[in-house]
């Protein structure tokens, strides 16, 4: 059949190409541009699509003709945080620690070279974070990504950020690789890292790790708010407490 893939390890592959580009996408793809960012062929992206749509991983808009992800996918990420045992463990010290902050928290875990939420809980009030659990994060430019490849082998940290890059996201981000390798120590010092508007301006973060059984870094935690939320004279406090969150949360396990 035309635009069949004639090897199934390449036909998923793109599928999953498809899938990540449609996630990083909020106004979602059509066919062409699915096919030019992926570089595969028209007639290779419609099948792939059209069988994606059958299963319910993706959607289509009649209108626009543009893909999105479908709702198979969230049951997917439901059975993915069920099986993450982690969740149970931090989702109270999460509570208690926007009780004691104020401010949004999250865990995150090292998912190859970004970070991603896996737990969220609001801070009351209307100031909201533009965040989610599923979401994936950079690594150089957030406080949680700093804490989960800060005590990681200096060989690891450097292959990481050689393979992906060092984006900008602000003008505070940190774009050279060695001031990244200079402030992870710092973090490793300090025990909690800081995003300054690195991720986003006019937003602030603090993140810590969280340690498992083997003294390795299993995820981390933080807490995000704006720069007048986390300032100058609360940065210190704040930071206490998601040191303590994430000391909590690696005392359950083990």
């Amino acid at each position: 059949m035309p635009g069949r893939d004639k090897s199934p390890s390449t036909a998923v592959d793109r599928a999953l190409g498809m899938l990540e580009a449609l996630a990083g996408a909020a106004g979602g793809l059509t066919n062409s541009e699915l096919s030019r960012r992926l570089a595969i062929p028209k007639s290779s992206a419609s099948y792939l699509l059209r069988a994606l749509e059958r299963r319910g991983y993706v959607r289509r808009d009649p209108e626009s003709g543009r893909y999105r992800p479908g709702l198979k996918v969230l049951s997917l990420n439901r059975e993915v945080l069920t099986g993450l045992g982690i969740r149970d463990a931090a989702q109270p010290v999460l509570r208690q620690l926007v009780e004691r902050s104020g401010l949004t928290a999250h865990l995150a875990v090292l998912d190859q070279d970004q970070a991603v939420y896996i737990e969220k809980v609001d801070a009351p009030g209307f100031i909201k974070m533009d965040t989610w659990v599923g979401r994936r994060m950079d690594l150089h430019s957030t406080s949680v990504g700093k804490s989960l490849v800060a005590h990681l082998p200096a060989p690891e940290v450097e292959s990481l950020f050689r393979e992906r890059g060092l984006r900008k996201r602000t003008p505070k981000t940190l774009t050279s690789l060695p001031r990244l390798v200079k402030e992870l120590e710092k973090v490793r010092a300090q025990g909690y890292a800081v995003d300054d508007e690195e991720n986003n301006l006019g937003a602030r973060c603090v993140g810590a790790p969280v340690m498992g059984p083997d003294r390795q870094v299993q995820a981390a935690v933080g807490v995000s708010g704006t720069t007048s939320q986390i300032n100058r004279d609360t940065l210190a406090k704040v930071a206490e407490l998601v040191q303590e969150a994430a000391r909590k949360i690696s005392r359950q396990l083990g």
